[in-house]
């Protein structure tokens, strides 16, 4: 895949117009790409010195280990998202990674970063616009997590699924192939997977989604947008402020 349809490049292109030198800087970011098993933890709380990661084709998700076993899955990662940014910034990585699909991702030094942030300033900006984004949907998340009812963290969950897929290429408003479980809707809602299994039915009750065989399917787009309450502002993907 060239560089110009990565899916990264995809992501960073919804905030900054790049130039051949963004691209050419860009590109080094993926010269060592890696495959891993589904179920491989490819970062650890409490490591230091740990890699980052940009993932190209599957998906995974972060979360933090509870003592007593529990977890909570604090966001997912799909193609073009960046893998514990904040591993090679921070002295200790503050969260786990695990790969919930066969993946591939380049792996990311601090250096890599840093070097580029030099040569190419407005990438550097393009990076820290994804960061804030992923910032914006935690935000999101916590809403869900303390204010929206069961129904609703599920609508809103999908729509924003959708509409970050569809960025990268993936998915419309049709629905789209999805390898999350009931476990990891779960951990991601602050649900158990008995409650999910029930919204879940109770939405395709409802027409308004239906999520079988590992595909959603959004039977009632618009009365999903309503129900939840789903606005895209905050996922500014709209088009690039800098050009």
């Amino acid at each position: 895949m060239s560089i110009l349809q990565s899916p990264l490049t995809r992501k960073l292109s919804a905030f900054v117009a790049l130039s051949s030198t963004d691209l050419k800087t860009l590109a080094r970011y993926h010269s060592r790409r890696r495959v891993f098993r589904a179920g491989h933890e490819m970062i650890h709380e409490g490591e230091r010195n740990q890699s980052a990661f940009i993932l190209a084709e599957g998906w995974a998700c972060s979360f933090k280990q509870l003592a007593d076993g529990e977890r909570q899955i604090v966001d997912v990662q799909i193609p073009g998202d960046f893998l514990g940014l904040r591993s090679i910034l921070f002295r200790t990585a503050d969260h786990s990674s695990e790969a919930l699909t066969r993946i591939e991702a380049s792996e990311v030094l601090a250096a890599d970063i840093f070097d580029s942030f030099a040569e190419a300033p407005r990438l550097a900006t393009a990076v820290l616009w994804a960061a804030s984004r992923d910032e914006a949907m935690v935000v999101e998340h916590l809403v869900n997590l303390g204010r929206r009812s069961a129904e609703m963290r599920m609508a809103h969950f999908l729509l924003e699924l959708s509409t970050r897929l569809h960025l990268v290429g993936i998915g419309d408003r049709t629905g789209f192939d999805c390898p999350l479980t009931q476990f990891h809707l779960a951990d991601a809602l602050g649900l158990s997977a008995v409650h999910v299994n029930r919204v879940l039915r109770h939405l395709r009750e409802e027409g308004l989604v239906t999520f079988q065989k590992g595909h959603v399917a959004f039977d009632d787009f618009f009365g999903l947008v309503a129900l939840s309450g789903f606005n895209t502002d905050y996922l500014d993907q709209d088009g690039p402020l800098l050009r």
